[in-house]
Order: structure tokens, then sequence, then C-alpha cells
């Protein structure tokens, strides 16, 4: 249900904005969390949906804010004994035909912290790099084709952020659409993936198992 539930936001269909929340079990071990669409949120947890529900209405909140409000994130991060690192803008684009626009070599042996970041979070990870900068693309939440790009600090300001965004829409599988979360405070980055095409479709918060290290 919850890759449907993306797969139609993907093509424009969203849940009805009736400020009601879907609770769906997970589909792994390893991705728990929340999306908030426009007046409805979906809770994709293998908690109780009975303590779901009680949890979000003793938030003393709209209800429309509740599933993201912190005090039921912090609820069930500490119900469950996971962690997050912060609310993503979430994002989405069609794939494109032909070639990227920047020359990219695929890369199997790095410890980019961006890598390390992108291997927790999700499977089947590829790597490009390219001067200036790296782009990956793996499954994460429901199998979903994801994309995450990382621009070293002296290449900035140069439009290389938004043209590795889009070389992910020519580069991910089968013609399939291609995700991506950018923190809501990181400007630049919401800047570059919209200039790249990425509809924003509402927000996530990703909660992880712990472990000793963690990175964003």
């Amino acid at each position: 249900m919850l890759r449907q539930i993306l797969d139609d936001a993907a093509a424009g269909r969203f849940p009805p904005p009736d400020g009601g929340t879907t609770v769906v079990p997970q589909l792994t071990g390893r991705d728990a969390g929340v999306l908030a669409f426009t007046a409805h949120a979906v809770i994709f947890t293998d908690e109780d949906p009975d303590w779901v529900r009680a949890t979000l209405a003793a938030a003393d909140c709209d209800a429309l804010a509740a599933a993201m409000n912190p005090r039921f994130l912090g609820a069930l991060l500490d119900r469950t004994g996971r962690v997050m690192d912060t609310i993503d803008v979430l994002t989405v684009a069609a794939a494109l035909p032909g070639p990227p626009p920047v020359p990219l070599r695929e890369i199997t042996d790095t410890d980019h912290p961006r890598v390390r970041s992108g291997r927790r979070r999700r499977d089947d990870v590829r790597v490009w790099a390219t001067d200036g900068g790296i782009l990956l693309l793996g499954r994460g939440v429901a199998g979903r084709c994801e994309t995450a790009v990382e621009v070293d600090a002296d290449q900035r300001h140069r439009g290389l952020g938004r043209a590795l965004a889009v070389a992910a829409r020519h580069l991910v599988p089968g013609g399939e659409p291609v995700w991506s979360q950018q923190a809501a405070g990181n400007a630049r980055s919401v800047r570059a993936f919209q200039a790249a095409g990425y509809r924003p479709v509402g927000g996530e918060a990703l909660m992880l198992p712990a472990r000793a290290e963690h990175h964003r």
C-alpha cells in the first residue's frame, strides 16, 4: 500500500485533503516514518495504529499538523527506539531520455560521507563522480528510486548541483520516476532540485534504526 501511495503521488494523485491520517505497515525493518501531503498524513510503522492515533490526538495542536508535530515525532521515536535527522521536502521527477548533461564515471570504492549516509538509507546504491561532485542512486522507502548529490565547496554556485540532479533523471532505471529529499532549511539544495525539474509533493520524516554512528 505504501508503494502505491508513492506511485500515485509521483503521478499527481494524492490522498484526499480531508485532514485524515492513514497508518500503513512498514515494508522493511529499516524504514519507518511519516509522509505529510496536503491535509493528509501517511504514517508507515509497525506500531499499533490505535497507539498512533491516540498519540496524534494528544499532540495538542492543529490536527492538520499533528503528524509532523515535534511532540508526536518525539513520541514515535521514543517508542520505536529510532533516530531521525530532520523533516525533508520530498520531491520527484520523471525520467529523461538520452545521456546525462555532465560527464560521469561510475565508482565503486568510496568513503565519501554522502555515500556512507546514502548506503545507510538505501539499497543497491550506485555512485558516479564528475569534476567537483558526486551523484548516487539507490532504492529507498518502499523500493522507490532515490537520488542525492554532493558538490565540492569550491565548485558551488556554478550550477553543478542542478546539472547532477538532472543527470539522475537520465540514469534512473526503467524510466521510473526518481525521488529526492532536501532538508527544508537547505535552500540551496531545494532550489537546485526544483530547477532540475523535481516537483515538491510533500514532507517526509524518515526514522531509521539507531546505531552508534549516525551521519547526514
